[in-house]
């Protein structure tokens, strides 16, 4: 059936805001620290962490072993979205000031609006609302464990440690790397997406700033919020809080060398390495008609199976195309914000 759509409300979005802070990297880096599975799929080498583990007290060895165990990295990110921390020692007096039924509510993860009573209800301790979160997480790789951790643990043993962990690895990890240049990654990385946020819708603005992820509004969801990380390179890493999608991503290599202004964009040169073949050209022509199997693009542009794959598999790597249910699709927010990357580069001073 034919529908006419005479309606005059425009689709729905969500706003974008920034913030920057070396108390998110610090909570980052003891996460990554203590996950051993990803650890070696990190842009920093292992001798890297390997020399960190081995030049820090044994007081922090001891909390970031129980991180490890006990996942409160997760603990860290969900008080540190509480309110805008100033430094260290606001950080550590907020914490000190919660009662047991807050901090335990904070650090229980958050599910969706539906399920909030049953959050706070398993922070007071009530059996059957712990039993429920678990059964409704049980997909997740730790979070029942951890919703149990957290409704079990005695709270002023983790408020110390929250605070132990994050002061031990400020002293000991982060100022001995600089606090001053890591910050000025930070700063840097935020004010560049402010600036570009100026000529990009929200969707165009974190695809870009995470280097591909596609992010459609949600129901419940108003607002995402863009976070810049050094120490989790290459990775994004995806949160969900009250109303708000949290992607705390990678920074760029420009954000690096500020004082550079012909230092480009890693994916911006990518797209044009991509982009300056004749054949993967086609390629993008044929995927912004259509989206299309291997077998369909090979037919199309009579070439080897092999060969056409080859192509691909550099467009994929430069984030303008991708597959979704086992076709090759053109992922037409980084084409469109192409113009606009290159326009901030020329005029990058």
């Amino acid at each position: 059936m034919d529908v006419l759509n005479i309606t005059s409300r425009k689709r729905e979005t969500y706003e974008v805001q920034q913030e920057y802070s070396l108390l998110w990297e610090c909570a980052l880096g003891i996460a990554a620290v203590t996950n051993k599975p990803l650890i070696k799929t990190l842009e920093k080498p292992l001798e890297y962490w390997d020399g960190i583990k081995n030049s820090i007290t044994d007081d922090l060895k001891h909390h970031l072993n129980f991180v490890e165990e006990k996942n409160t990295w997760k603990s860290l990110l969900q008080v540190l979205h509480q309110e805008v921390f100033t430094d260290l020692a606001h950080f550590s007096s907020y914490i000190t000031e919660l009662s047991e039924t807050e901090l335990k509510y904070i650090c229980l993860p958050f599910i969706g609006e539906k399920h909030q009573d049953l959050r706070q209800k398993a922070s007071t301790g009530e059996e059957a609302a712990m039993a429920e979160l678990m059964k409704l997480t049980e997909d997740n790789s730790f979070f029942p464990t951890y919703i149990r951790f957290i409704c079990d643990v005695d709270a002023n043993y983790l408020k110390a440690h929250l605070i132990a962990i994050m002061e031990g690895w400020f002293e000991e990890v982060v100022r001995k790397e600089g606090v001053e240049e890591i910050t000025s990654y930070l700063r840097n990385d935020y004010e560049l997406k402010v600036q570009m946020s100026k000529n990009m819708s929200p969707e165009e603005l974190v695809e870009w700033a995470t280097g591909g992820i596609v992010y459609f509004p949600e129901p419940s969801i108003s607002r995402v919020l863009l976070i810049p990380q050094y120490i989790y390179r290459p990775w994004n890493i995806e949160a969900d809080i009250e109303g708000t999608k949290v992607f705390y991503y990678p920074i760029s290599n420009e954000s690096m060398s500020p004082n550079d202004p012909y230092a480009p964009n890693h994916f911006l040169v990518l797209k044009h390495k991509a982009l300056g073949d004749e054949v993967r050209l086609r390629m993008v022509k044929l995927l912004s008609e259509n989206e299309l199997t291997l077998q369909e693009i090979t037919d199309e542009l009579d070439m080897g199976k092999s060969t056409v794959h080859h192509h691909l598999k550099i467009l994929r790597s430069a984030r303008l195309v991708e597959i979704a249910n086992s076709k090759y699709c053109l992922r037409k927010n980084a084409i469109k914000s192409l113009p606009k990357e290159m326009e901030h580069y020329l005029n990058r001073i």
